[in-house]
């Protein structure tokens, strides 16, 4: 006998989701667990301009509710749209798509009042998302009354710990990279090699141009490198309201012959940066994970992330597959980029580590996960319901 489980996502845009819904689509098939995957909406404003979204990635069968994008639909509407999609499901199981919008606790609400098991994605670290009383009684409630949880790694499993949420009902990791369809392990490998055949300092920054990034820090760091190391370059990809400051920056510390925004890139074209590159560095002050990273990582180029990166404790082996920086730290930040053409130097021998250590982190085995915590959320509902019987019958 099957159970049936809806999973909601915000926004199709996510082709990492779409691939690890998909590799879960694909294990319901051997399995006895059905899955209804709802998109909320099609991407969210941040993410326009970033690059577009691809429907190629979500091979499964879906429903999305709204066109566009996240943000332009009224509060009011999604929150009577989500409540109704809840309340007239018909699976024994909810998983909502976080916890820090007023219709997520709608939906909730819903879940209670139909009497629905409900498990909640959740992004965050204490890293992340510093500890703060008005925000962190609010998140302890909604976690309280959830049945379960799914974390991208073991930062988040301990900030939801913290919030009260059981060891036992969280399941991580479940993070994985969308990689290209031309994408090839097996001949990864050998395109490492040939790309960095020439050996020159070569630092990528990859993501949004924003805030968070802490994009200043790096090019500051930069800055300091290029007086040890005249010869070496730093390419950004990625669009963002900060391009114009972040150019005028780099122009006023006389770093224009050595830094290039590339723009936004994917596909091929963006493996060619991986390849190519000395090791990827993410500066950011708030990144709940660093899907990059994994990125990075699958096309052998190791990583220089701030330690307020999600990925660090999963993916970070100092000196093998990367290394970290206390974040905001411009000074450590540049001994780290100085210390990078070294430490990488045998290119192979890190290629294959990176390449081990992010083996396990592909769609298939966090969907392997996924489908573990839903099965336990289904089995403990059902033993509830059969200790409810059994108690029926000694009365």
């Amino acid at each position: 006998m099957s159970s049936t489980v809806t999973i909601f996502h915000n926004v199709v845009w996510s082709r990492h989701k779409g691939a690890v819904f998909s590799a879960l689509y694909n294990l319901s098939a051997a399995g006895t667990i059905r899955y209804a995957m709802v998109q909320i909406a099609d991407t969210e404003t941040d993410r326009i301009g970033f690059s577009e979204v691809d429907y190629s990635f979500h091979r499964y069968p879906m429903r999305k509710l709204f066109d566009g994008c996240y943000e332009d639909v009224p509060v009011w509407k999604m929150v009577v749209r989500l409540t109704s999609e809840v309340l007239k499901s018909k699976s024994e199981l909810i998983v909502l798509p976080g916890y820090h919008r007023p219709e997520y606790w709608a939906m909730l609400a819903a879940c209670i009042v139909a009497r629905k098991p409900r498990a909640v994605f959740c992004d965050s670290t204490a890293l992340d998302r510093p500890r703060r009383l008005m925000t962190s009684i609010p998140k302890r409630i909604f976690f309280s009354l959830c049945d379960g949880y799914f974390g991208f790694g073991e930062r988040s499993r301990e900030y939801l710990m913290s919030l009260g949420a059981k060891r036992e009902r969280i399941f991580v990791p479940c993070q994985a990279a969308a990689l290209p369809r031309s994408f090839s392990r097996e001949r990864a490998l050998g395109e490492r090699l040939r790309a960095r055949r020439q050996g020159e300092p070569v630092f990528l920054y990859v993501g949004r141009l924003s805030e968070e990034k802490s994009i200043d820090t790096l090019l500051d760091a930069f800055g300091r490198v290029c007086a040890e190391l005249p010869q070496a370059r730093l390419r950004i990809v990625g669009t963002g309201g900060l391009h114009d400051a972040l150019v005028a920056r780099v122009v006023s510390l006389a770093l224009s012959s050595a830094v290039r925004f590339v723009g936004s890139l994917q596909d091929e074209p963006l493996s060619h940066e991986y390849f190519g590159a000395t090791c990827l560095v993410l500066p950011s002050h708030s990144e709940p994970w660093g899907l990059v990273v994994n990125e990075a990582l699958s096309h052998g180029c190791p990583a220089v992330v701030s330690d307020r990166c999600g990925c660090v404790p999963e993916l970070i082996v100092e000196g093998e597959t990367g290394l970290s920086f206390p974040a905001g730290d411009v000074n450590a930040l540049a001994v780290a980029l100085a210390r990078a053409p070294q430490a990488f130097v045998d290119v192979e021998h890190t290629a294959r580590a990176c390449m081990a250590r992010i083996a396990r982190f592909d769609p298939r085995s966090a969907a392997a996960n996924i489908e573990r915590g839903c099965a336990t959320m289904l089995r403990m509902r059902e033993d509830g319901r059969t200790a409810a019987r059994a108690s029926g019958i000694r009365r």
